[in-house]
């Protein structure tokens, strides 16, 4: 990879973050909006508007690092396409990262306590709850509490009123840190090869509308590599 700029994209969660570093992963620039179900409208403009503000062409890229969730379907679809397009395009190694470590990375540099010691929550769907603890995702059924060590530091984001407040608090800590914790995960990820584009999958947590689960086990996206 060349000493070139990083471009690195998530459209995982409410919040849809685009944001420009440095090869080294130093933060140079981000964009971070409420995306609903705009993402394909807006990501693509946003990207434009923030390599312009900056004075930075595609042609001046080096990698592109792409949050692979979890996630809705929705968001996820839009920003994995959207990356991969740019990396098959401009010809580009890209770097799969999944969120939830990045944004237990940016908790726990932010809240300064041990990175082994967060516990993130995440919605999927409108009442069940995603336990992510020790690289593993666990779904939680609405109703039911996750079982979490006591004295882990529990990171919630997209959770308004269904976490602790300090969990709350942490998760907006972890978020406004997802932009620089990306890029840093990210030139790792370049560092050691970086993903092959067509065999790049999300990690989905709710499926789009219309699909219905299969009863019984709960099955990430990169279950079926």
């Amino acid at each position: 990879m060349t000493a070139r700029r990083l471009l690195a994209i998530d459209t995982s969660g409410t919040h849809a973050v685009v944001a420009l570093g440095e090869a080294d992963g130093s933060l140079l620039a981000e964009r971070r909006w409420p995306a609903g179900y705009r993402h394909g409208e807006e990501l693509l403009t946003r990207i434009d508007e923030m390599l312009t503000a900056a004075g930075v062409s595609l042609a001046e890229l080096g990698g592109i690092v792409v949050g692979t969730g979890p996630g809705a379907f929705t968001g996820l679809r839009v920003g994995l396409a959207t990356a991969k397009g740019l990396a098959h395009g401009l010809g580009l190694p890209i770097a799969a990262v999944p969120t939830s470590e990045a944004l237990l990375d940016a908790a726990s540099l932010a809240g300064e306590f041990e990175r082994a010691q967060a516990v993130l929550l995440l919605p999927a769907g409108p009442s069940d709850r995603v336990v992510v603890a020790a690289g593993k995702a666990q779904l939680v059924r609405g109703g039911d509490e996750p079982e979490i060590d006591r004295g882990a530091a529990i990171v919630a984001v997209d959770l308004p009123g269904r976490a602790p407040q300090e969990a709350l608090a942490l998760g907006e800590l972890a978020e406004a840190g997802l932009a620089g914790a990306l890029l840093r995960l990210g030139v790792l990820r370049l560092a050691a090869g970086g993903d092959d584009v067509a065999l790049l999958v999300p990690e989905y947590v709710t499926l789009p509308r219309g699909v219905l689960a299969q009863k019984g086990e709960v099955r990430w996206s990169h279950d079926h590599r």
